[in-house]
This record gives structure tokens, C-alpha cells and sequence, in this order.
């Protein structure tokens, strides 16, 4: 062959190799432009509806005044999720102001007459840590140490008067008190805000946090209490221990898993650093693929499948992002690029102010449209990163 042929064949294959990794490209191409249009459009209509929706003390809140340190903390995290507003904007400046007011000196973010200490503070951290400003870290710090105070640990009393023990039980839980029943739902922000402020998944706290989260899996392999055991073993969450907000598995004695928790729960393993490989992700990641759907809250009874719709939208957006592939092909075969069908869902069921609402239940609040829309928005936001 002589030079000419050899320099030929040369660049036929550089542009063939270029034509493969351009192709490659294109197929894993998380979002196409008119979803990603569609998206953005869908957040900046909610944004506007948002700032409708400020009391004159620069903050927000649900019907009177209600919880107006969670509310404000999370419209703060749309907004500074935005690429209009930075900590320095002033609607922003006037939002942590308020969110200031409800700091206590033990670090927490709260009211002492309302309680949600857990709640409240987690979702405070998370929108310090979105502001990516320096003036926060103090506040940050004394927060995560406020959320080390509010965990169970061995030897604290429960609610009927027992004594939690090392490994078992309430042991690395949070509850909304600082001694109350713990849940998956708070257990997953407070996992979610400790990851966010950087605290490492080998910290002893998280891991007992961790140890708490899958204590609530239907998986017979690793969860040895009776109700799991007489449970349908298919690897998906629960809300707390003994309790499912989806009632009993049909036998009875079992209790059902369902979407908003499971999906709280397999982010909070990936927050936790297990791997993939992991038999306890790999249960879950198989329920979240059985159970694939957007129309409705997974596997909640019919009559209930409604409720806690658009938390469920927050919590799978966080957890299919922190899984980190856009495409997951369900046990049928049928594969899903999850950033397109929660766009679509969420265009199916935005008002004409830009605003959600949760038409089929108000359960949890989902009744309230600045609740509604900042769950929509914040799992939006995912879809985008």
C-alpha cells in the first residue's frame, strides 16, 4: 500500500471512530432539546408563581403562616437551583433573613411550639449548602452538630418507655421529635442533609442512620422482624418499623412496599456509599424496575395511589440521578429514559398560573400549591442537571 492509500485509510477511520463516539453520544444523551425546553419553561413558570406567593416578611409558607422555616428553606433551594438567582439576589437575601429568624442556639432550625426539628433543619441545610456561599458554614456546621443530637441512640427511651438497643430498633433513627417513633421520611432527609454538608458515608452517625433506613426493607435476607419476614420479600421500603402507609401485604401479617419510600430508601443507600453490586441495592433497584410508573404513587393501594404524588416525583428524580444512568429498562423489557417521562408527567398536570396541586388527594399537604410546586420544581431541577 503506498503513502497515499495508508493516509486515506487513516482518516476513514478517525472519522468512522468519530461518526461511533458522536453516535454513542447522541444514544446516551440524557435529554433531548424539547424535553430539556419543555423543562426549563415548566421551571421558570414555577419560579414566577413562587415569587407571587412571598408574605411581606420575604418568606413563604403554606395556609397562615404554616411552617414558614421548611417552606421558606425550600423555596430558597428552587431559587438558588435557578440560573436567575444567586445567594446575592435580593428576594434571596430577604428569604434567608426570615429562615435566620427561626435559627436557635442550639444549631437547629425550628419552632419550639410546632416542633419538626428533624424536617425543618434538614431542609434548612440544604438550601445553605445550594446558596455555595461562605457566610454559611458556620450555620451549617452547627446544624449537622444539631442533627447529631436529634438521632436515637442506645440507651434513649422510646415512646412506650422501653430502651432502645445497640443495633435493633430505633437505634440510628430520627423521628419528628427528638425521642418519637422514626421514619423513612425523615430518616432520608436527614441522610440527604448530612450528605449534602459533606459529611463523609463512613461517618459512625450515618452509618447508624443507614443501619435504621434498611431495617425498614422488605428483604428476608437482611431484616429478620416478623413483618418482613411474613412480608412479599420484593426489596422495596417501608415507612417505619411495623407501619406501611400502604397498609398490609395481602397475607395480612406482611406489610406492602411502596414508591415514595423505596425510592427514599435507594437513595439513601447510594448516599450511604453502597455499591451497586450490593444485594440490598440490587433488591430495591429490581422493585423501583417491577413497579415502574409516573401516573401514580407505586404500588399504594388504588384508592390511595394518589397520595403523596409529587413528593414521589422529588424523591425519584434525586434517586434516578444519584443512580446515574437516564435510561432503566423495567422487568418487562421495555426500557425508560426517566428524565422525559417525568417531564411529561409534570407538564400533564401543571395549572395555568405554573403552579401543581395535587388534584387527586391532599394527603401530606399535597393540597397546598406552594408544597405542590416546590416539589414539581425541585424534581424538574434534577431532570436538568
Amino acid at each position: 500500500m503506498n503513502s497515499a492509500s495508508k493516509s486515506t485509510c487513516v482518516i476513514i477511520t478517525v472519522l468512522l471512530a468519530a461518526l461511533s463516539v458522536s453516535h454513542a453520544a447522541e444514544k446516551a444523551k440524557p435529554l433531548d432539546e424539547a424535553h430539556k425546553t419543555s423543562a426549563v419553561k415548566l421551571s421558570n413558570a414555577a419560579v414566577k408563581y413562587l415569587l407571587t406567593q412571598k408574605d411581606a416578611k420575604g418568606g413563604w409558607s403554606m395556609e397562615q403562616g404554616a411552617n414558614r422555616p421548611a417552606i421558606t428553606a425550600m423555596v430558597l433551594k428552587v431559587l438558588l437551583q435557578h440560573p436567575d438567582y444567586d445567594s446575592s439576589s435580593p428576594v434571596v437575601v430577604a428569604g434567608f433573613k426570615t429562615l435566620m429568624t427561626y435559627r436557635k442556639a442550639d444549631g437547629g432550625f425550628y419552632e419550639p411550639n410546632v416542633g419538626l426539628p428533624n424536617y425543618t433543619t434538614s431542609i434548612a441545610i440544604m438550601a445553605m449548602v445550594a446558596a455555595n456561599n461562605p457566610k454559611f458554614k458556620p450555620d451549617i456546621e452547627k446544624a449537622v452538630k444539631f442533627l447529631r443530637t436529634q438521632q436515637i441512640r442506645p440507651g434513649d427511651t422510646t415512646p412506650k418507655g422501653d430502651k432502645v438497643k445497640k443495633g435493633e430498633g430505633f437505634d440510628g433513627g430520627v423521628s419528628y421529635g427528638k425521642h418519637g417513633r422514626p421514619d423513612g421520611s425523615n430518616q432520608q432527609m436527614w441522610i440527604q442533609a448530612m450528605s449534602d454538608a459533606g459529611v463523609k458515608a463512613d461517618d459512625p452517625d450515618m452509618k447508624r442512620a443507614t443501619a435504621f433506613m434498611l431495617r425498614l426493607q422488605n428483604r428476608k435476607e437482611s431484616n429478620d422482624a416478623d413483618y418482613i419476614q411474613e412480608g412479599p420479600n420484593d426489596g422495596g421500603f417501608i415507612y417505619a418499623l411495623g407501619e406501611s402507609k400502604a397498609g398490609p401485604w395481602r397475607n395480612g401479617r406482611g406489610l406492602r412496599s411502596y414508591g415514595s419510600l423505596t425510592y427514599a430508601g435507594f437513595k439513601s443507600m447510594l448516599h450511604a456509599g453502597m455499591g451497586r453490586d450490593d444485594p440490598r441495592v440490587k433488591s430495591a433497584f429490581r422493585w423501583i424496575r417491577r413497579y415502574w410508573r409516573l401516573d401514580s404513587n407505586p404500588n399504594l393501594p388504588k384508592l390511595q395511589s394518589q397520595q403523596g404524588l409529587f413528593y414521589y416525583y422529588q424523591v425519584f428524580a434525586k434517586a434516578l440521578r444519584a443512580w446515574g444512568e437516564s435510561e432503566i429498562t423495567d422487568t418487562k423489557g421495555v426500557k425508560h429514559n426517566w428524565r422525559h417521562e417525568l417531564i411529561d408527567a409534570l407538564a400533564q398536570r401543571v395549572g395555568k398560573d405554573g403552579s401543581w396541586i395535587n388534584k387527586g388527594s391532599s394527603r401530606w399537604n399535597e393540597g397546598n400549591p406552594v408544597l405542590a410546586t416546590c416539589f414539581a420544581t425541585l424534581a424538574l431541577q434534577e431532570t436538568l442537571k
